[in-house]
Formats: structure tokens, C-alpha cells, sequence
């Protein structure tokens, strides 16, 4: 008989476990008795709560662009200004829960599992629906007509950050890729 109270901590440490054996891979190519055993429990526990390897790729994914989705409210919350929004995006984007290795491999296996998961596809078009719109939102003021195009720059750039973040060797640094973000955004809209 299962223990009361036990499937969200199982479920939660499930989820870490997949996201440090994708980080360990790099890959997606992980078992599910691998994800288990790094969690602490039996295969048939895992794909009791998740189904398959998919279902737990997802929910791991799911995890990471809700803990991004926060972070990211988070530091919106306390601006107004357009300069400090923007600010607030993208420095929420490479937040040290955000940029670290496992969920840098995390993203950039997600990304490739999107191109055959119509789950998996969804949520991207999700995540970059959101990152867009705040990324508008925070440039209209400060670019106008030119917003759209500065705020898709914004997000071939945050997105480029963490590819170029995967295939580093070095310890993700978040600060100065956001850092290197907003200087091209504020060259751009200096017009330099």
C-alpha cells in the first residue's frame, strides 16, 4: 500500500532527477530506471506517476518554464518603467534558478524534442508567446513602431545565450549574458 502523502514528494523528486540525468547526459537519451534510481524510486513507481519517458520529459519541462514563468513575475512585479521592465525579462531569463548547466541541457533537449513531440512543440510555442509578449510589452514605449522586431532580436538573443551556454564549457553566467542582451538592446535603441 502506498504512503499517504508521498506521490507530490515522489513526483517533485522525479522531476529533479530527470532534469540532473539530462543535465549528466546531455542528452535526452536517459532511462526511465535511470531518472528512478536517481530519485530514490522502483521504474514501475515512476511510470506509475508519469506514464512514459515522454510524460516525464514533459512534466520535467512543465517544472522548468513554470520556475522561469515566476521568476520571471516576479522581478516584473516590482517595475513600471518600460527600461526597468525589460530589464526585469531578461534578467529573469538568466536567473541563477533559470541558467545553471542541468537546466541549460534541459532547454536545449527540450528544444529538440519539440521538433517531434506536438506536446512538447506546444509548450515552446507557448514559452515564446510569453517571452515575446513581455518582451513587447516592455519595448513599445521605448521603440515604438520598431518594438516587434527589437522584441524578436530580444528573443534570438536570450534563446542564443543558452545554446551558446550548452556547448560552453564554464560554468553558466548569468549576469553577463544578461548583461550582453541588454547592451545590444540598448545600442539598438540608441540607434549606435
Amino acid at each position: 500500500m502506498p504512503k499517504l502523502g508521498m506521490e507530490p514528494i515522489r513526483r517533485a523528486a522525479l522531476i529533479d532527477a530527470t532534469i540532473a540525468e539530462i543535465g549528466a547526459a546531455g542528452t535526452l537519451d536517459v532511462t526511465v530506471s535511470r531518472i528512478a534510481r536517481r530519485a530514490g524510486v522502483s521504474s514501475a513507481l515512476a511510470h506509475h506517476y508519469f506514464g512514459g519517458k515522454d510524460d516525464i520529459l514533459l512534466a520535467a519541462m512543465r517544472h522548468v518554464l513554470r520556475d522561469y514563468g515566476r521568476e520571471v513575475t516576479r522581478r516584473l512585479g516590482r517595475q513600471t518603467a518600460p527600461w526597468a521592465r525589460l530589464e526585469a525579462i531578461v534578467e529573469g531569463s538568466f536567473a541563477p534558478s533559470n541558467f545553471r548547466s542541468d537546466v541549460v541541457s534541459a532547454w536545449l533537449n527540450f528544444y529538440v524534442l519539440a521538433l517531434s513531440s506536438p506536446e512538447a512543440a506546444r509548450l515552446h510555442r507557448v514559452y515564446a508567446g510569453r517571452l515575446r509578449s513581455n518582451l513587447l510589452s516592455a519595448l513599445r514605449p521605448l521603440a515604438g513602431d520598431r518594438a516587434l522586431a527589437l522584441a524578436e532580436r530580444a528573443a534570438f538573443l536570450i534563446d542564443g545565450a543558452y545554446l551558446n551556454q550548452g556547448l560552453a564549457p564554464g560554468a553558466p553566467d548569468g549576469e553577463a549574458a544578461a548583461r550582453h542582451v541588454l547592451q545590444a538592446l540598448g545600442a539598438e535603441l540608441s540607434g549606435s
